[in-house]
């Protein structure tokens, strides 16, 4: 479980940089230089990835129930995580409705991501894991809403309603390939079986 709270902390805490310490982040692009800066972050990011992985298959193996959910909220998850992956694959294309009307559709990708999880998974570990993930895209949600307001940041403005049938029809694709093969191959738990 040690190793799962410190790939929790490494992970989220180096995703809130930005958020708690951004005269540290400034401080670090001065020093290293924007392109040094991003593949030194990239870098970290992965090897807290890699241990917030390893950690929690070790601690899924040793940590008991917290609650067991009904069956059925085995299919919320899944439905709910259609909207997610569809919601995730607009973040990446350019604005349509989608991106416009969540502002930010990545990060509400990973809420509602964190938050189905938190439904179908009752066991010590994953609600951790879901909801440190789920208050990270809540707390960087609240901070993105500061600095719009602040003039920071402007969200991506409208280019074509083309880019949300991409992103559904992506999305749904996507979602298929997690639901019915991914998601067993490489979580070894299928979200079909319940």
């Amino acid at each position: 479980m040690t190793l799962l709270i410190v790939g929790i902390i490494l992970f989220l805490g180096l995703h809130l940089v930005r958020v708690v310490a951004p005269g540290f982040r400034q401080s670090m692009i001065s020093t290293l230089g924007a392109n040094g800066w991003r593949a030194t972050y990239s870098i970290v990011s992965i090897l807290a990835l890699v241990l917030l992985i390893y950690g929690f298959g070790q601690a899924r193996q040793v940590t008991g129930m917290l609650y067991t959910p009904p069956v059925w909220m085995a299919h919320i998850t899944i439905t709910l995580m259609l909207i997610a992956v569809i919601c995730l694959v607009a973040s990446l294309l350019p604005a349509g409705h989608i991106a416009v009307k969540t502002k930010h559709p990545m990060v509400l990708s990973v809420k509602i991501w964190a938050f189905a999880h938190l439904l179908a998974n009752g066991e010590t570990s994953s609600v951790l894991l879901f909801a440190a993930f789920l208050a990270w895209g809540v707390i960087l949600r609240i901070s993105l809403k500061r600095r719009e307001r602040a003039g920071e940041i402007t969200l991506q403005p409208f280019v074509s309603a083309k880019y949300d049938l991409y992103a559904v029809i992506i999305g749904v694709i996507a979602w298929a390939l997690i639901t019915f093969k991914l998601h067993e191959l490489l979580i070894g738990v299928s979200p079909l079986v319940m």
